[in-house]
């Protein structure tokens, strides 16, 4: 008895098989080490490079003992360029596209991304804030502020390493209310695989020790926001 599996091709193992798709027969209960020896048989063309491939299946990292299953889709490519996953960092002078970074941070084997949006509130109530706004004017230490960035993201990977691509993507200037002022997104293969608590970290981290500012304008008044976290030599950068 045989099952079927969808077997996807990207990047240059897709150019050497001249197709990007395929469907495969194997054993029923077979293993992916058996499903990529049956495809090395179909397609010759691949033998040379399908052992050094990357291998998901159903969108997660998967290694050659691994079983399938009938209607799995098993997605093999080159290992992602520069050995790391898609990081953005910016400060950013025009408005936050959620589409467009999403998609730069995801790849055939993510199926979770976890976006924080922050936005420009009109009303307040808080201690130390103007009861009503009607802009604010974000202001940052550019270069430290990018640097800094990549900081949050190492300490995100070094706690929940299989997020995958993380954006984090700061405002700058005046910003009308119910505007996006600032956006952590982490992507991963699952939901519980730490995206939550990757975007959570990145924006309480991203409060603490990136130099950005804002003031409140309102009505009849204006005033800089300034936070309470004071930096201790922990927070340099390893």
């Amino acid at each position: 008895m045989s099952i079927k599996i969808k077997v996807l091709l990207f990047a240059s193992l897709k150019d050497r098989a001249g197709v990007n798709r395929l469907a495969l027969e194997i054993p029923d209960s077979g293993t992916l080490g058996e499903l990529r020896a049956a495809l090395e048989t179909q397609i010759p063309a691949l033998k040379d490079v399908l052992g050094t491939a990357v291998a998901a299946i159903n969108q997660e990292f998967a290694f050659p003992e691994d079983r399938v299953k009938d209607g799995d889709e098993v997605a093999f490519f080159p290992p992602v360029s520069g050995g790391a996953w898609p990081e953005i960092f910016r400060i950013a002078a025009e408005p936050i596209d959620l589409n467009e970074l999403t998609r730069a941070i995801t790849s055939p084997v993510t199926g979770a991304v976890c976006l924080f949006s922050g936005a420009v509130r009109g009303e307040t109530k808080a201690e130390g804030h103007l009861p009503k706004t009607i802009r604010l004017e974000y202001e940052a230490y550019e270069p430290m502020a990018v640097a800094k960035m990549r900081q949050v993201a190492a300490e995100i990977r070094e706690r929940w390493p299989l997020v995958q691509g993380i954006a984090m993507v700061q405002r700058v200037g005046v910003l009308d209310v119910g505007e996006p002022t600032v956006l952590i997104a982490c992507a991963s293969g699952h939901r519980d695989q730490g995206c939550f608590e990757a975007a959570r970290y990145g924006i309480d981290r991203l409060k603490e020790i990136v130099p950005v500012w804002k003031k409140e304008v309102g009505p009849d008044d204006s005033e800089w926001i300034e936070g309470s976290y004071l930096p201790t030599p922990e927070d340099k950068i390893p």
